[in-house]
């Protein structure tokens, strides 16, 4: 029997995905609960999550006696979606982070340079996106922390070193390291067969140095180690037209559009807007608002593609890129 399940419920799964605490997977697991349609079909993933959610009450129960000190990289996702980015040594993280935004991570010729992960906002257009900048994985170098920020993530940049024979192995290396925790870089993301701890994550290999003459040659050895499927973005970092399609394409990949909002009676102003996912709703901006304010919503009015200037719409009308909102309780 098929499962059935509602955006809602998909909506619901993408935010325990998400989840940066213990505390927070509890919450989306138990709203998962709530939407799941209950029927045969979904008897096994019923049981999975409640499994999960015994876990997760479990694991916030021992937070909450665990010693308190040490080192957390808990970092807050921003702007418009979170892109993690990852590599060997001087594979190129550090640059490609540099190059796309103000942050100044250590560049340079060694291995090792990043010690710890560096947030940054890597602006488009009128919006910002968060790039995570990590330490260099090897296969005897693993920071624990890297499968949350991989599995968290919307978007994780592999870094490959062209000009370098060692690319390939040491590519492979990082890929096998997330693999072995169950998390799998992949062309996109999801939970693999309904299993909610195996998961894939969407990712793009990003080349780095693409004018090596042997970067091709590298590359197909990489093909043959990995039999990996990943999009490939090949980028010359001394190039301004190379970097700006990277900025693009970086933000294209996160699968959200850009609403904007007016309240009532006061001019548009297309500036500041919100970031949804692709399919978003009325509901789902109001939830960004407020989130009281989806609870109090009755109608919105909205100007965009696809409607009549200031058409009125439900809660459950699908928003388009770059559409004004004009919401009303």
């Amino acid at each position: 029997m098929a499962a059935n399940l509602t955006l809602q419920y998909y909506h619901a799964e993408e935010d325990y995905r998400r989840a940066q605490s213990a505390v927070e997977q509890v919450q989306c697991l138990e709203k998962m609960l709530q939407l799941i349609p209950k029927h045969k079909g979904t008897d096994h993933l019923q049981a999975d999550l409640k499994t999960r959610l015994k876990e997760a009450r479990a694991e916030v129960q021992r937070e909450k006696s665990a010693p308190k000190g040490g080192l957390s990289y808990r970092i807050p996702h921003q702007g418009a979606g979170t892109v993690i980015v990852l590599g060997a040594p001087n594979s190129g993280k550090s640059r490609l982070v540099a190059e796309l935004t103000k942050a100044e991570p250590e560049v340079a010729d060694y291995p090792f340079t990043t010690r710890e992960p560096l947030p940054a906002m890597m602006p488009w257009q009128d919006v910002f996106v968060q790039l995570i900048d990590t330490p260099p994985v090897t296969d005897a170098h693993f920071p624990p922390y890297l499968v949350s920020f991989a599995r968290t993530a919307d978007l994780v940049l592999l870094c490959f070193d062209g000009s370098s024979d060692d690319a390939p192995e040491e590519t492979n290396v990082v890929q096998q390291q997330l693999a072995s925790r169950k998390t799998v870089l992949a062309e996109s993301t999801g939970f693999v067969d309904g299993d909610l701890s195996n998961l894939r994550i969407k990712t793009r290999l990003v080349v780095t140095r693409r004018d090596d003459p042997d970067v091709d040659t590298r590359l197909d050895f990489w093909h043959e180690l990995t039999d990996s499927k990943l999009p490939e973005w090949r980028v010359d970092f001394d190039c301004d037209e190379s970097r700006e399609d990277l900025r693009d394409s970086i933000f294209q990949s996160l699968g959200v559009i850009r609403v904007y909002t007016k309240a009532p009676g006061q001019p548009a102003v297309y500036e500041e807007p919100y970031a949804l996912r692709t399919g978003g709703t009325v509901e789902d901006l109001a939830a960004r608002v407020h989130r009281d304010l989806s609870a109090q919503l009755k109608f919105a009015r909205v100007w965009g593609e696809g409607v009549r200037d200031g058409q009125s719409v439900g809660r459950e009308h699908v928003l388009r890129e770059g559409d004004m909102v004009e919401l009303h309780t």
